[in-house]
């Protein structure tokens, strides 16, 4: 059985962070060195989620007020008071089938409830589809609230909301 572990990124996962990152970078955006020092000063939660100690995800999720500048983090921030936005969540396809994925979510339902968080947001794409992600947070109970065109219109994103 494998050491599974959700735990704060440290300086020394930076490197595996924007490996991830790269390499599902068509679900989500791409990121630097210095962007990711900026989300995860931006970040309530900066997680990876290791697998025998290597980095195999990450997540990262803001708070309302974070000052980040997102469109879909502000779309969110205008319809909701107090939420929790996970900005992006990647799990290494190698390590499929561990359910990584639904137990880093669950680390963040959980997270929310403590601090008394109603809702969790998230947006992910539909054209191009990522069906993949469409069904893990159908899962969740995340419906969807809004539509928007990013990237001058080469992608749309489903924005989604789940009650915690």
């Amino acid at each position: 059985m494998p050491d599974i572990r959700i735990r704060n990124a440290r300086v020394d996962d930076m490197s595996a962070i924007l490996a991830l990152n790269d390499a599902a970078v068509q679900y989500t955006s791409a990121m630097d060195a210095f962007r990711l020092q900026e989300l995860q000063t931006l970040a309530d939660l900066d997680w990876v989620i290791t697998v025998d100690d290597i980095v195999a995800g990450f997540l990262l999720a803001m708070r309302e007020g974070a000052g980040y500048a997102n469109a879909n983090y502000d779309f969110f921030a205008a319809r909701y008071p107090v939420f929790l936005y996970v900005d992006r969540i990647v799990i290494a396809p190698e390590h499929a089938g561990l359910k990584l994925g639904t137990q880093v979510y669950e680390a963040v339902f959980a997270r929310a409830r403590t601090q008394g968080v109603p809702t969790v947001t998230c947006e992910y794409n539909i054209e191009p589809p990522n069906e993949i992600s469409r069904r893990f947070h159908d899962k969740f109970g995340f419906r969807e609230i809004g539509t928007q065109w990013l990237d001058g219109g080469a992608k749309r994103v489903s924005l989604q909301a789940a009650p915690v």
